[in-house]
């Protein structure tokens, strides 16, 4: 059978993932992702078909589960986030999708507290200051003592609050699936809506999925309800913000804007990668970082393995790890 492989930190990253697919005698044809609508579509027509996506964040639309019929019997994506993908398509099409719960909220949470403490401590210009032969010192804030606020309280977001909790902060946080036995244990404080988080929190974390009901969620209305000089992380996705509320909430008022928040760090965009000009570029205090949250080497080989081992059975006729629809 013939597979299409797009993901990139699967085909640059070394491990075991590499041998499992080797060892399925598939043949494999590459490309490197994520890639738009229009080119998943020129792929499947020059270098189809293909039984198989072994796919990131490309956008699988409507478009291009038909134009991959009647082959294409099992999209697998590397990775959790299902938005770039019509995964009601698929469902009308009878594809099964396929992807990897539980396999990187360890190295995302992770990456929440860098982007936190960089924005704190001022590290990004700190760092950049030295090695420029200066010594540009600009006083930070703690974060212990502080009231972390998580949206969306599942794997990522319990981790986050774990380590919140660590660093010494107040954990409140809203899910519409609550853990009590876990908030109880850990301390974290159910709030009563989302906006109740806003209010409180001095620093707000999102891991939600994005769906058409939560984008833009971050705008300018909600800023307004937040502390001051709180700060806001995104390692969930670009689609959560609106990113031109978010700039003008983050420049001084000598800049033109609004001054409200400390700081923006988020591993995502609206669209990735980032072309110039955007509204992020100018702004001192938002640090952005090319979709890595979960690019480590171990987890790298947790999601290639999980994905991959997902689209083998299902092409031998077996059931999948984790399915995400059902007909």
């Amino acid at each position: 059978m013939r597979i299409l492989l797009t993901t990139t930190s699967y085909q640059d990253t070394p491990g075991r993932h590499h041998d499992l697919l080797a060892k399925s005698g598939h043949e494999i044809v590459r490309a490197r992702g994520p890639l738009p609508e229009a080119e998943m579509l020129k792929i499947i027509k020059e270098k189809g078909p293909f039984d198989g996506f072994l796919h990131g964040d490309d956008e699988i639309t409507r478009n291009v589960i038909q134009a991959a019929l009647p082959s294409l019997k099992a999209l697998s994506k590397y990775g959790i986030g299902l938005d770039s993908v019509d995964v009601k398509a698929a469902t009308d099409l009878k594809v099964p999708v396929l992807f990897t719960p539980g396999v990187n909220h360890t190295t995302v949470a992770e990456h929440t507290f860098g982007l936190m403490v960089m924005l704190a401590k001022h590290l990004r210009v700190h760092a950049n200051s030295v090695k420029k032969g200066e010594w540009k010192r600009v006083t930070g804030i703690e974060l212990a003592g502080k009231t972390l606020g998580v949206l969306g309280l599942g794997r990522i977001g319990k981790e986050v609050a774990k380590r919140a909790r660590a660093f010494d902060m107040q954990v409140i946080a809203y899910d519409t699936y609550w853990d009590e036995p876990f908030a109880a244990q850990h301390g974290v404080f159910r709030a009563a809506t989302p906006e109740d988080v806003l209010r409180q929190a001095d620093v707000v974390s999102l891991h939600m999925n994005l769906s058409p009901e939560n984008r833009e969620f971050i705008n300018k209305d909600r800023i307004a309800m937040m502390k001051q000089d709180a700060i806001i992380i995104n390692c969930a996705r670009g689609g959560l913000v609106n990113e031109k509320d978010v700039a003008q909430a983050c420049k001084s008022e000598k800049q033109g804007g609004t001054g409200k928040l400390y700081g923006y760090g988020a591993d995502v965009l609206e669209h990735e990668p980032m072309k110039s000009p955007h509204v992020f570029q100018d702004v001192d205090n938002i640090i952005v970082t090319p979709h890595v949250g979960s690019r480590t080497l171990e987890s790298v080989e947790r999601q290639a393995l999980m994905s991959t081992e997902n689209l083998l059975r299902l092409l031998r006729g077996e059931k999948p790890l984790a399915q995400a629809n059902s007909f």
